[in-house]
């Protein structure tokens, strides 16, 4: 069940409340009867583990375009022969 966070329009009070999706916002501050509104808040939730996007395949970097050992040494050998 997710955490929702809600303020109130009048005191100011900010109040955490589990809710299911379905069931309904609240509408009333406990403390002064004044009108709540959602408020919209950074989540904390993580994706951890393997065969995730960001622990698989965000941190992989494109094969550098070097040149092949064995081009590099067959040049420095036709090089010297000459």
């Amino acid at each position: 069940m997710p955490i929702y966070e809600y303020q109130c329009e009048q005191c100011g009070k900010i109040v955490e409340k589990w809710q299911k999706v379905s069931d309904p916002p609240l509408t009333e501050c406990d403390n002064c009867k004044g009108r709540m509104h959602k408020l919209i808040s950074q989540t904390s939730f993580q994706l951890k583990g393997n065969g995730w996007y960001v622990t698989d395949y965000c941190n992989r970097k494109s094969p550098e375009k070097s040149p092949s050992k064995s081009s590099s040494t067959k040049k420095e050998s036709s090089s010297k022969k000459d």
